[in-house]
């Protein structure tokens, strides 16, 4: 009850909302996705590891929204892009990644850790790195094997949240 009013909210302020579909926003967004993943691997190789979370979550996160213009969904919240991908697209595994990686995301980019430790290790920024990756890749799967049925389906459950 608490995400469908919250979603509603973002429909009545058009920052939700049904768009014609695009594949050709869809497609930038994936690129846009890929030199996210880029510039998360330069700061890690730079040593900056909480800008790589940061990056990382961003390839994520563009990946997401790829899918959503492929399925004709504007969606202007990261809040509820990581709601949608559960609700929406039953992508329960990923919609539990998004999540932390958005945590992980704000924790990394607003916060400073109490000591003068760095926020996330090499090794565990590494792991994260990898995860996100494999995000990438298994959503990008699940969108080429979206049929327009599907999509069609995801748009009807869409005018019922």
């Amino acid at each position: 009850m608490k995400n469908s009013n919250f979603l509603n909210e973002l429909k009545e302020k058009r920052n939700l909302e049904l768009i014609e579909i695009s594949e050709e926003i869809s497609k930038s967004y994936l690129i846009k996705s890929e030199k996210c993943k880029a510039a998360a691997k330069a700061v890690f190789d730079a040593g900056i590891y909480e800008n790589a979370i940061s990056e990382a979550y961003y390839s994520i996160y563009n990946v997401v929204t790829a899918l959503f213009y492929k399925c004709g969904i504007k969606c202007e919240n990261h809040s509820a892009a990581v709601i949608l991908l559960k609700i929406l697209f039953n992508q329960d595994k990923l919609h539990e990644i998004f999540l932390a990686f958005k945590k992980d995301r704000i924790d990394n980019q607003y916060y400073m850790p109490f000591s003068n430790s760095e926020p996330i290790s090499k090794e565990q920024c590494s792991e994260k790195l990898k995860i996100a990756q494999n995000f990438c890749i298994e959503l990008k799967t699940y969108m080429k094997s979206l049929t327009n049925e599907d999509i069609t389906n995801i748009r009807n459950n869409f005018n019922n949240i």
